[in-house]
């Protein structure tokens, strides 16, 4: 189904993210809902329509023109085995200004993509992948998606603070815990704030987090990572390391992730009333 942006109007969209953020969005339209909250339009997508699948969401990071990259000679042979592209026979050096995306499986992109924003990029990708069933829509997904969370540039690096201020106020003894373990300032913030949770959460419960993060709320992150102390709260608490806190953290039981996020979407109402597209 193609769908365009510009046949809702302004007080229909504001109208959807009320709703998003007030409601559950039934599973068989969220695809449709964030194509328009994300301003997605199908029209753009035949660009990357040949890619395959699998390499479409590494594809809008990997526009190689360095320098670094551009002699096949100087791949390591595991790279050469994931290209997807014209490499000469006799390995001459490829002039990347006329052609446009190298595609790398996953495992060679890990490789390439260093930087602590590739590392979030990466993890938001390998989510959406899961989301996603068409490819062409995931590229755009993926490429919305990380667009929004640039939305919040500002807001993000407040919401460990937001953390400590909710838990306090829902547990205090269990904050002074973390606190008195030197574990505050290191529990997996980049996990839980920049990655929205993407590589923490199953996708099954992840995509009704995302949900509120499309309608525009970042806040939602803050009572996800409040819900998760609480949860687990027995296991902290018989913790008395900061390493081992984070690590128990950076790696909860899947099995309680859908009862974390209800429990949080109800926190977030609970503090925050009845939720607002800027929420």
């Amino acid at each position: 189904m193609k769908l365009d942006r510009g046949f809702f109007s302004p007080a229909d969209i504001e109208k959807l993210r009320t709703f998003s953020q007030r409601f559950p969005l039934p599973s068989m339209y969220r695809a449709l809902v964030w194509k328009v909250l994300l301003g997605m339009s199908l029209g753009t997508g035949r660009l990357v329509a040949t890619m395959p699948g699998h390499w479409v969401p590494y594809a809008c990071k990997l526009k190689l023109n360095r320098p670094d990259v551009c002699s096949v000679a100087t791949w390591p042979p595991d790279w050469k085995r994931s290209i997807s592209g014209p490499i000469s026979k006799k390995e001459n050096p490829i002039e990347y200004r006329n052609y446009q995306p190298v595609y790398l499986l996953s495992h060679s992109s890990q490789v390439l993509l260093k930087e602590p924003e590739d590392e979030v990029f990466l993890a938001i990708a390998k989510a959406m992948e899961e989301m996603v069933e068409d490819s062409v829509d995931c590229y755009w997904a993926i490429r919305s998606f990380v667009s929004q969370l640039r939305k919040y540039r500002d807001a993000l690096p407040q919401l460990p603070k937001a953390f400590e201020q909710y838990l306090s106020l829902e547990d205090s003894r269990l904050l002074s815990h973390l606190k008195t373990c030197s574990a505050l300032p290191r529990l997996p913030y980049d996990l839980w704030f920049k990655n929205c949770f993407a590589g923490c959460l199953p996708e099954s419960s992840l995509q009704r987090v995302w949900d509120k993060v499309v309608s525009g709320s970042c806040k939602i992150l803050v009572f996800v990572a409040v819900e998760i102390l609480l949860t687990f709260k027995i296991k902290v608490m018989a913790l008395h390391s900061a390493e081992k806190i984070t690590e128990f953290l950076k790696n909860i039981p899947q099995d309680s992730s859908d009862a974390i996020v209800s429990k949080a979407i109800d926190l977030w109402h609970k503090h925050c009333g009845t939720p607002a597209h800027s929420a």
